[in-house]
């Protein structure tokens, strides 16, 4: 880890080791996008629409936001290890409600309840704050978030597979079982990294304001969400594209979803290597700049008539190393504008992600419909990703006018 904090492996007396780190962060990735592929037999076995299957993603996305709120201020009152010991508990007896319910309300009610698993991702992002400074801590990030990219990567196309071989069901139950093994890992090996800070829960939330009167803190947070809102679009509308447009099958389909994360294993590795180097500002920007020009080059390919599911998929992998230049980077940002509430701003920017990420998933499925073209959906991204360029833009000048 650092100089100052060593961490030994399944020693609780340590941090948590970075191989726990990412398998937490991971469990978040895995949840939200192992099932996709399933989604189609999903809406069949339940009998109901895709535009209601599809809110299985937007209502995670939603409750996620609204957890991230509160996990920040009740880890930084009472440690991160209870907060992520209870998240993970929770998780298993809802996963266990998704696989046995019997309508489509039940169902979404356990997967709201799913959401709980947010708690893995705020956490062991607050973790590497507690453990080093802002510059190395957004390198920690990015690899802590270049192995959990492992996870996007395989997920669809495993539960593509395991759809067509077992039913969507089958995802589920891979959940439980790698929950199951999380929590047991995390109990071993989770070392405490923060002092309960002597407040009750009311005056944790009460230093909220703190946060939220600061410009660069909505500025880091608010460029997280915007270039990341264009993956949260292509998740609420590429399966409609893949299997309405272009006839992919579950399996197919699962294989090439995984085409973001291609992009966002070298991002993270990017920003790893050089953002010590270079800073986080321009890291962001490059990161904004680079996924805007993945969907701009996408619409143009279709504006020629040359779209097709390959080139769709392809120039999502832009969208992925975008992000992975931009989210570690613009979240250290964040966490490190007040560096004693760092739990509370990995909640709050956490918060803003996903919110943001919620409505423009749902704006995407809403959008797609009979008849529909993959257009909708390109203009949503690349609305998305520009207004993360001038959101770090505002930062950089921010940050220029306190240093005269």
């Amino acid at each position: 880890m650092n100089d100052r904090i060593r961490s030994r492996f399944l020693d609780r007396k340590t941090p948590p080791h970075i191989f726990t780190l990412i398998l937490l962060a991971g469990m978040s990735a895995l949840s939200m996008n192992i099932f996709l592929p399933s989604l189609p037999s999903m809406a069949e076995h339940f009998q109901t629409t895709y535009g209601v299957m599809q809110l299985s993603i937007a209502v995670y996305l939603a409750v996620n936001a609204v957890l991230q709120i509160l996990i920040g201020p009740i880890s930084d009152k009472l440690g991160r290890r209870p907060v992520i010991l209870g998240g993970l508990a929770i998780f298993l007896l809802a996963t266990l409600g998704c696989i046995f319910a019997t309508n489509v309300g039940v169902f979404l009610i356990f997967r709201m309840i799913q959401a709980v698993i947010v708690s893995s991702m705020v956490i062991s992002r607050a973790i590497v704050r507690d453990m080093v400074p802002a510059d190395q801590a957004a390198s920690m990030i990015g690899y802590v978030t270049m192995g959990m990219t492992i996870v996007p990567m395989l997920g669809p196309a495993l539960g593509g597979v395991l759809d067509q071989a077992f039913g969507w069901e089958a995802s589920f139950w891979v959940l439980f079982a790698t929950g199951f093994f999380v929590f047991i890992l995390s109990w071993a090996d989770q070392g405490e990294t923060k002092k309960k800070s002597g407040l009750s829960l009311g005056q944790q939330f009460q230093e909220m304001p703190e946060l939220l009167r600061s410009p660069r803190f909505w500025g880091y947070s608010l460029s997280c969400t915007l270039s990341s809102g264009a993956f949260f679009a292509y998740l609420g509308g590429a399966p409609f594209v893949a299997t309405d447009l272009f006839g992919l099958s579950a399996a197919k389909m699962g294989f090439y979803f995984g085409a973001p994360a291609v992009g966002y294993f070298f991002g993270n590795f990017i920003s790893g290597r050089y953002s010590v180097r270079f800073g986080i500002n321009t890291m962001v920007l490059w990161g904004c700049c680079i996924a805007t020009l993945g969907v701009f080059l996408s619409l143009l390919t279709f504006s020629m008539g040359l779209g097709s599911a390959e080139t769709f998929f392809a120039f999502m992998t832009f969208i992925g190393l975008g992000n992975g230049l931009s989210i570690p980077n613009a979240t250290s940002g964040a966490l490190s504008v007040r560096p004693h509430l760092a739990g509370t701003a990995s909640g709050l920017s956490g918060a803003l992600m996903l919110g943001g990420g919620a409505g423009l998933s749902a704006l995407a499925g809403a959008l797609l419909g009979p008849g529909s073209s993959a257009f909708p959906l390109l203009w949503l991204m690349l609305a998305s990703t520009s207004l993360g360029i001038v959101t770090i833009l505002l930062v950089i000048r921010r940050e220029r006018q306190l240093n005269l």
